[in-house]
């Protein structure tokens, strides 16, 4: 399959990579063009151009950062809509509104083109080993159109109509960014007490408590080894996003809500630049 990708960063490099190594003819294109051309070869063409980067594409993956830009590379000047064929498929695998993701299905359709809004979980180290979660909302048959390709990037599920992607990618983050929380609180208190916290997250490994968070980000706090693989900004924003649509359906989260304002918090200063799990530097009043 003839495949674009829109933006190149901690994610869309290597899922573009894991395309190309399946055999697909992978097209990439990045606002910052050095990072496209990183990748060149093996498969993978650099595009000067959002529109030269999906006129042959059957599909188009998108991984950006936030609705705006995810608006501007589909819709605004040179963007995708006006270049893509009649019967390609978006794969919108950023993390964006739920709202957001309708409206840009609704208005693909007009056009004749696919929309499937596919979010994913498992950060750098599951994007690098194409073993990511990807929850994707759209027409069982454009899903269909787009399972098999996606199979080299992880393990894709279909979870509802457009807009169910981004609803359980939302409610994925509310689990991170709480878990986040409660292995740092825990990894704390047992350093406070006097307890050796590497041994203790060893100790909790197997049991009730287990989980990917306390795995990776557990052994990130113990190393204190915070480069971004997940932006701590990215995990406020999909908090934030989960927060106000529970007001608007009227239905409170309260641990959704206290985790958002401890990342508005951490992201006030300079650890914002940093990987989610350093929510454990804010908790710990560190830096």
């Amino acid at each position: 399959m003839r495949i674009g990708v829109l933006g190149t960063g901690i994610m869309g490099a290597p899922m573009a990579r894991n395309l190309a190594q399946a055999g697909h003819a992978v097209t990439v294109w990045n606002r910052t063009h050095a990072k496209a051309q990183a990748l060149s070869g093996n498969g993978v063409e650099v595009a000067e151009t959002i529109a030269a980067a999906c006129r042959a594409a059957a599909l188009l993956v998108v991984m950006v950062s936030n609705d705006e830009t995810a608006e501007r590379v589909l819709f605004g000047k040179g963007g995708a809509s006006t270049a893509l064929p009649p019967g390609a498929i978006v794969a919108m695998m950023s993390s964006i509104g739920v709202d957001t993701a309708r409206s840009q299905g609704a208005r693909l359709a007009e056009r004749g083109i696919g929309y499937v809004d596919a979010p994913v979980s498992g950060g750098e180290r599951g994007a690098v080993a194409g073993t990511l979660a990807i929850m994707a909302g759209g027409d069982a048959d454009h899903v269909a159109a787009i399972r098999e390709p996606l199979a080299a990037l992880g393990r894709l599920t279909h979870v509802g109509p457009v807009g169910s992607g981004q609803l359980a990618k939302l409610a994925n983050q509310a689990i991170v960014g709480i878990t986040i929380g409660a292995v740092a609180e825990a990894l704390i208190l047992a350093e406070a007490g006097g307890a050796d916290p590497a041994a203790v997250r060893d100790a909790l490994l197997g049991g009730f408590a287990d989980s990917t968070v306390l795995r990776q980000h557990g052994e990130r706090m113990i190393a204190r080894d915070f480069a971004p693989g997940a932006h701590a900004t990215t995990q406020l924003k999909d908090l934030r996003n989960a927060a106000r649509l529970a007001e608007r359906l009227g239905r409170p989260l309260p641990f959704t809500a206290l985790a958002h304002d401890l990342y508005a918090a951490l992201c006030e200063g300079e650890l914002a630049a940093r990987d989610h799990s350093a929510l454990y530097l804010h908790l710990a009043g560190q830096r």
